[in-house]
């Protein structure tokens, strides 16, 4: 018993001269050091007094920045873009087609029980009007010049929107070949618009005699 009194004795002095030794060389003088571990123990005994001392030094905690919570964000479906509303500025042409040819008129009439007399008359009425309607509002020029059966070249870059190289094509261009068709382009649109309130859809109002 009186050994284990020795030793935590001996471990107390120890401590304390550690203690000692490191304020002393904190301090770098032995009354500085003296001084230091007084006001220590005056802010321990005083909690007022220890947060003032703590403001004024710095506590060393605080410059340990906290690291912020992970949160997790949630993620929001983006809805599918919804398809453009269909408008009836393709209907143009063909709107012309049935109000100065009877176009429509024609192709939706059924002509399987007319005879080909018949048939061909109309044809011809409805040709006629629908290629003057034609080349009134639209300038149509041939994609390449020639006739069909000429041998023509396809030139390296060309569109391949204008031009279609049929066969078994190899290689790189020019391609050389015979021309199957000359192809059609729109060169200049000159439609007529479309009046205010008129509804794009209808191609051909009902017409009531009254």
């Amino acid at each position: 018993m009186d050994m284990m009194l020795l030793g935590i004795g001996l471990g107390v002095a120890v401590a304390v001269l550690f203690i000692g030794a490191l304020a002393f060389a904190r301090a770098g003088s032995l009354s500085q050091a003296w001084w230091g571990l007084t006001v220590a123990g005056h802010a321990a005994a005083n909690p007022s007094l220890g947060a003032k001392l703590a403001a004024l030094i710095g506590d060393p905690s605080a410059s340990i920045p906290k690291p912020l919570p992970h949160t997790i964000s949630p993620t929001i479906p983006v809805p599918p873009s919804a398809s453009p509303e269909p408008t009836g500025e393709a209907l143009r042409v063909l709107s012309l087609l049935q109000a100065e040819a009877r176009l429509v008129d024609f192709l939706m009439e059924d002509i399987s029980g007319a005879p080909d007399a018949a048939v061909g008359a109309g044809v011809r009425e409805v040709h006629k009007k629908a290629a003057a309607t034609i080349k009134k509002y639209i300038v149509i020029e041939a994609v390449l010049g020639g006739t069909e059966g000429d041998r023509v070249t396809v030139e390296k870059g060309f569109n391949p929107s204008a031009i279609r190289v049929l066969g078994n094509v190899t290689g790189a261009p020019p391609y050389h070949g015979e021309l199957q068709h000359a192809g059609w382009k729109v060169k200049e649109l000159k439609l007529p618009g479309i009046a205010e309130g008129q509804d794009p859809f209808v191609l051909q109002p009902a017409e009531v005699q009254m």
